[in-house]
């Protein structure tokens, strides 16, 4: 056999080594990737923190969590009374900023001990209560006219079922119009004394709330920054991706190693 055709048999030999080559690394890359989506689905999920501040924004809102009677499922439902929403659209903007300034990917991805913790709830917990002091007006949802006027309807109906049972009991005839009329004159003389007690009410039953739902929130920021208590998120993180390269995609090196070799036999 001449040289040029040993030479021409040895570069194609080479030649076709290479494509066999590069057509296992792409089956060992593809292979590599599929056993991962498994677990790039949970890193990401893990780390994923709408479902949070969707809650957050909820609780916020005022919202409901109740079942639903069509498909039975719990859902979030819009609260029927303003009794049971305590901030404005401004309100529920101001502190889900905050929030989402504080859970999020950096907060659960960082390494705090327990001191830099408490530092930074202070902060925060500061920060938010100065927010609110300062733009109360803007940020709390007072009631309105309506509302009160909604309250006072209540209460002469009470009344009136009140004086209902009472001839009842008496063997009376009872005259709702008449009845109401009654009553509505006896009140009268303290309408607005009625309706600036019940705004007044109303107001302290908001601001219990208010205590409340800021507890939770100073609570969720809490859990986040403990997730990052001495890198435990990363450091879990880093853990599974370890496992998931131990798991599959390791290529067998001698026989890669022969298929480069064109007089391999």
């Amino acid at each position: 056999m001449s040289h040029d055709k040993i030479i021409e048999q040895y570069e194609k030999a080479i030649s076709e080594a290479r494509m066999e080559a590069e057509q296992n690394k792409l089956r060992m890359i593809q292979t590599d990737m599929s056993q991962h989506e498994p677990e790039q689905g949970m890193i990401k999920e893990q780390l994923d923190v709408n479902e949070i501040l969707e809650n957050v924004h909820h609780l916020l809102q005022g919202d409901i969590l109740k079942r639903d009677i069509k498909d039975g499922r719990t859902k979030w439902f819009p609260a029927d009374s303003n009794d049971l929403r305590v901030f404005t659209e401004y309100g529920i903007s101001t502190i889900m900023s905050a929030v989402q300034w504080y859970v999020n990917k950096n907060t659960l991805l960082s390494n705090y001990d327990d001191q830099q913790i408490m530092s930074k709830m202070e902060d925060f917990a500061n920060t938010l209560n100065d927010s609110i002091f300062m733009e109360y007006d803007k940020i709390f949802l007072y009631p309105t006219l309506e509302d009160c006027k909604d309250e006072i309807e209540s209460r002469i109906q009470n009344k009136i079922d009140i004086k209902q049972f009472a001839q009842k009991l008496s063997g009376l005839d009872f005259d709702e119009a008449k009845t109401r009329q009654l009553v509505i004159k006896e009140m009268e003389n303290r309408i607005d004394n009625e309706l600036r007690t019940i705004r007044e009410q109303k107001i302290k039953n908001k601001l219990k709330r208010f205590e409340s739902i800021i507890r939770y929130v100073q609570d969720t920021v809490h859990s986040a920054y403990q997730r990052a208590w001495k890198g435990q998120e990363r450091t879990t993180l880093r853990q599974h991706i370890h496992i998931s390269e131990n798991k599959g995609g390791v290529p067998v090196l001698g026989q890669q190693r022969n298929s480069w070799n064109p007089f391999a036999k």
